[in-house]
């Protein structure tokens, strides 16, 4: 997305700020290889919705976002997954191999500079959310945000890190990804690992929900009478929402992913959390609602443009 007002989106949560920065919002994979269980029909029966933001149908073709989110919570920043990052190697990972983009530049339109993140979370180590948490300097990774705690799922730092042969040996990329975006922030002195729950401030907390990953984990923000999940990659599209049975073929263990999204949507659409994955595209939010014994899509947020921020529907 080129156009600012639609690449930096600034929202109110009780007393936390949310800021949506996109990197971009395009056409991904095939449907039949992201989401291997889901038939045809479910994306041709709910076409008037989910094209262009998530669907399109000409070449049956995931529609993804690549975005992060910035939260201003109780006095400080907290960066919510750091995107591909610029000039990686990553081999057979197409657009994300020695991506390029101005990430940082995004950041600074929404107000935020380096300096200023006081945390970032990783909600797993998938190669898009990783990666903006090193830049290069003169040849070395260093953290991208020096002053910042970085909040890194023990398991998964497990899985992919050296101690198990980063990620049991199963694509060189694994290593790759840890070696230039995790690694360089445990040699700083940065990084703080956690399992289970951990609370970073009266709003915020992460809880684990694994499956996609071993770490994969969920954000929760209650502030007020509001309440929000952020969900990582727990959901790549609506469909999922739809069909919770139905996993992206990057899931490590498909019935524990299938277990932590039920559990996960069925508490949104209980307490009326406003569900945020990290790849819907269009507003990027939405309402859960239960439906004669299946999960149903509720209203869909709006946002403004940062600067004229408004509040979610």
């Amino acid at each position: 997305m080129t156009n600012e007002s639609k690449s930096v989106q600034s929202m109110v949560l009780g007393d936390v700020e949310v800021i949506r920065v996109v990197e971009w919002h395009e056409p991904f994979l095939p449907t039949s290889g992201m989401f291997p269980g889901a038939g045809a029909d479910v994306w041709k029966d709910n076409e008037d919705w989910l094209a262009p933001d998530h669907w399109e149908p000409d070449g049956d073709l995931a529609v993804l976002a690549l975005q992060s989110w910035v939260l201003r919570s109780a006095g400080r920043t907290v960066l919510v997954d750091t995107g591909a990052g610029n000039g990686r190697e990553r081999p057979g990972m197409g657009p994300f191999h020695r991506s390029r983009s101005d990430f940082l530049g995004l950041l600074a339109r929404a107000g935020v500079h380096p300096q200023d993140v006081d945390v970032v979370v990783n909600t797993h180590l998938h190669v898009d959310h990783v990666g903006w948490n090193t830049v290069d300097a003169d040849g070395q990774w260093v953290p991208a945000f020096p002053n910042a705690r970085y909040l890194i799922p023990a398991a998964d730092d497990f899985h992919y890190g050296p101690d198990n042969a980063y990620g049991n040996g199963a694509q060189e990329v694994d290593r790759l990804i840890y070696e230039d975006s995790i690694a360089p922030i445990h040699q700083a002195g940065q990084a703080v690992l956690w399992d289970g729950l951990h609370r970073i401030d009266e709003h915020l907390a992460l809880e684990s929900a694994p499956g996609h990953t071993p770490g994969s984990s969920v954000l929760r923000l209650a502030s007020g009478s509001d309440r929000a999940v952020f969900v990582g990659d727990l959901l790549h599209s609506p469909v999922q929402i739809l069909d919770p049975c139905c996993n992206s073929s990057a899931c490590l263990a498909p019935e524990q992913a299938v277990a932590s999204r039920r559990r996960i949507l069925g508490r949104a659409a209980d307490e009326r959390e406003l569900l945020i994955p990290a790849h819907f595209g269009g507003p990027g939010a939405l309402e859960i609602r239960r439906n004669c014994g299946r999960f149903a899509l509720g209203p869909w947020a709006t946002a403004g443009p940062k600067k004229s921020a408004t509040a979610f529907e």
